[in-house]
């Protein structure tokens, strides 16, 4: 049996954050059960930023929606932006959910200090869940005092409005009740949510980051040239992206320290040997250059 999740609080108004809030405000499961959700940040310059991304992106899905019919497009785009309320006070907004996830920067330190003052403002039944795609969710749950049976990992994917699937992310802890409350507000996301150990990388980034690393290692050992491998990979395998493409739009920087933290902690990581940093990755990060973000990587952008 779940609880029924009614309002959600999303903390951090960058891509992740902003994309998770206009999924929600979009789906027709959950505005029929008149699911609230709040997107906070803290100054009103993200906010106004959040808020950008999301109107972008609501743009695009009415411009095929609704085939170039400007009125309904623009009143799809407003009525979905009304249903999110802005916020810079992110106590005030975990006080009223039922549900709070957060999304800011990829740090253990600033996590676990966001959840520990949000643990004192949210009601005791409120579920935490963290967007981390690196970061233990049971070390991050160490914040809290008293929520270790409602503190789970909810895993988007960018961007979040076009991706279908969600890491729910299972501690020891974690009750049977939250899981489904969790589960239940994913499928009325209109997303498939599968579930997962709190084991380094969970499922997609345990498998993903390796296969990057390998075939950065490939190039280093000379053994085929980087656009050699991403044509081999995206038309033997059928992926959309090469590894090197993909690491580049992942950013560079990400996956080094991503895979320098798996590598150093080793902790619940079998197979470590797989997450050895490669040199090269090394020295274009030390020079700079993160991937797509910043225009250059392992390509020129």
């Amino acid at each position: 049996m779940s609880s029924v999740i009614k309002s959600v609080s999303i903390i951090g108004a960058g891509l992740m954050g902003a994309g998770i809030a206009q999924s929600i405000a979009a789906a027709p499961a959950l505005i029929a059960k008149g699911v609230a959700v709040t997107l906070v940040d803290v100054g009103e310059d993200r906010l106004a930023n959040g808020k950008k991304i999301i109107s972008s992106s609501l743009a695009r899905v009415a411009k095929k929606k609704f085939d170039g019919d400007k009125a309904q497009a623009d009143a799809f785009v407003a009525d979905t932006l009304a249903r999110i309320t802005f916020s810079t006070d992110a106590g005030l907004a975990a006080a009223h959910s039922d549900l709070v996830v957060e999304a800011i920067v990829e740090n253990l330190d600033a996590k676990q200090k966001l959840f520990r003052d949000l643990d004192t403002r949210a009601p005791k039944t409120t579920i935490f869940a963290s967007n981390t795609s690196s970061l233990p969710i049971s070390e991050i749950a160490k914040s809290t005092l008293s929520r270790r049976d409602r503190f789970a990992g909810l895993h988007f994917f960018n961007p979040v409005p076009q991706m279908k699937l969600v890491e729910i992310v299972r501690t020891q802890e974690l009750s049977d009740t939250a899981y489904a409350s969790l589960k239940d507000l994913v499928v009325g996301m209109g997303k498939v949510g599968v579930e997962c150990k709190d084991t380094p990388g969970f499922i997609v980034n345990r498998l993903l980051v390796p296969y990057m690393l390998e075939a950065i290692r490939m190039v280093e050992r000379g053994e085929a040239s980087k656009e050699d491998v991403d044509i081999a990979m995206k038309l033997g395998a059928g992926y959309p992206m090469g590894p090197f493409e993909l690491a580049d739009y992942v950013g560079l920087d990400t996956t080094k320290f991503i895979t320098e933290g798996w590598f150093a902690s080793g902790k619940g990581l079998q197979g470590k040997e797989l997450v050895s940093p490669p040199a090269s990755l090394g020295k274009l990060v030390e020079e700079g250059k993160f991937g797509r973000k910043n225009g250059e990587g392992f390509y020129k952008y």
